[in-house]
């Protein structure tokens, strides 16, 4: 395929097709008249050999090539949005504009708040946007990672992506302040025989893959999709839960929990924010990035020594 042959308006055109369904919607969304939105289609199906909008009675819909198209078109349109958006020179004070990134509730409650604070302080017009990132993020890395602008997530889960470190932290486990099996210390045999109240994300499973090299299958009662509800789900039950310190400190605020340390070596956790390499030369990225490094820095110098009590 030589792009250099190829229309890039008709990427557009095509996302709007596959989106609205209807040829005088989609040109009013791109600013083309009916006609025109009309020769895109034909161009469109001439280069797809296929009908990729099919009238059904009094509307059309989608080939199964078209289904295909309708997602890619989609990443299509927000990596060429990406690198015509990027610029030789970016200055934080006068800029405007939004950076997203993909990060579960914990990412966004320990690091991007602190990452937020520095911008509101350093630079008022930037904007962030915390999206939770979808399962399919391990399956289809390259294709999240060119619509947004970082994932923050742990090592060990994805790879073969360019990332900055940005802190470490610990895990430790959460029990009802009156669990009436467990005094000061949890052992393995707890961890064996009670029920867990888990983290579901199928890419973020801390115990499940720790545990399960002690031999230990966890018995989980409840699964939720942030790590802040671990401590609802926990209070009041023989619940137990792994969490990370950062987040065990907020927990024994907002319910009647204790907190523990693990009865074993617990891999830490080491955060990390990821991005796709056609971010790698963009100012604005590179001012990201070590506005990243710095708040992860401090973040860092700020934790504390032994594990919360």
């Amino acid at each position: 395929m030589n792009l250099s042959r190829l229309d890039l308006n008709l990427v557009v055109a095509l996302r709007a097709l596959l989106e609205e369904r209807n040829v005088t919607r989609a040109g009013e969304r791109v600013g083309l008249s009916q006609p025109a939105m009309s020769a895109a289609l034909s161009r469109l199906r001439r280069h797809f050999d296929d009908e990729l909008l099919a009238r059904t009675g009094n509307s059309y819909e989608l080939t199964p090539l078209g289904v295909a198209l309708r997602d890619r078109s989609a990443t299509a349109c927000d990596l060429l949005e990406r690198v015509f958006s990027s610029q030789a020179d970016f200055d934080p004070a006068a800029e405007t504009r939004e950076f997203t990134l993909l990060a579960s509730d914990y990412g966004a409650a320990v690091f991007g708040a602190a990452l937020a604070r520095a911008l509101h302080r350093e630079a008022p017009g930037i904007r962030l946007a915390f999206q939770h990132p979808a399962p399919s993020v391990v399956e289809n890395t390259a294709t999240v990672l060119s619509t947004v602008d970082g994932l923050l997530m742990p090592h060990g889960v994805i790879d073969q992506f360019p990332a900055v470190d940005l802190h470490q932290d610990r895990w430790l486990c959460l029990v009802a302040d009156d669990h009436p099996e467990i005094g000061d210390a949890l052992t393995l045999d707890h961890l064996a025989r009670l029920p867990w109240a888990v983290y579901q994300r199928p890419y973020d499973a801390p115990a499940a893959r720790q545990l399960s090299m002690l031999g230990i299958s966890p018995r989980v009662e409840v699964s939720v999709q942030t790590f802040q509800l671990l401590p609802h789900m926990v209070e009041g039950t023989r619940r137990v839960a792994m969490i990370q310190e950062r987040l065990a400190r907020r927990a024994v605020r907002s319910a009647a929990v204790r907190v523990l340390p693990c009865p074993f070596e617990a891999v830490p956790v080491q955060e990390a924010m990821w991005w796709h390499p056609v971010h790698t030369q963009d100012a604005a990225h590179i001012w990201l990035r070590q506005k990243a490094a710095e708040v992860g820095a401090t973040l860092t110098a700020h934790s504390n020594g032994p594990a919360t009590p």
